[in-house]
């Protein structure tokens, strides 16, 4: 039996208003937005993902 998903916000989140991120598929990162669940969510690779999360801890928008 394959796991579900496990989404989670950041930590530092204080409200709703965020992300969820589900990584504990070790193939796959989901990304979904906490607003609207029912929208769908963008499956990216882990690879993927962690250079995304590099390049935001550098650039400040």
């Amino acid at each position: 039996m394959t796991e579900g998903p496990n989404w989670r916000t950041s930590n530092y989140t204080q409200h709703e208003n965020c992300v969820e991120v589900a990584d504990n598929d070790p193939s796959v990162v989901m990304v979904r937005d906490s607003k609207g669940r029912w929208r769908g969510k963008m499956t990216v690779r882990p690879v993927t993902w962690a250079a995304f999360v590099e390049f935001s801890k550098v650039v400040k928008l």
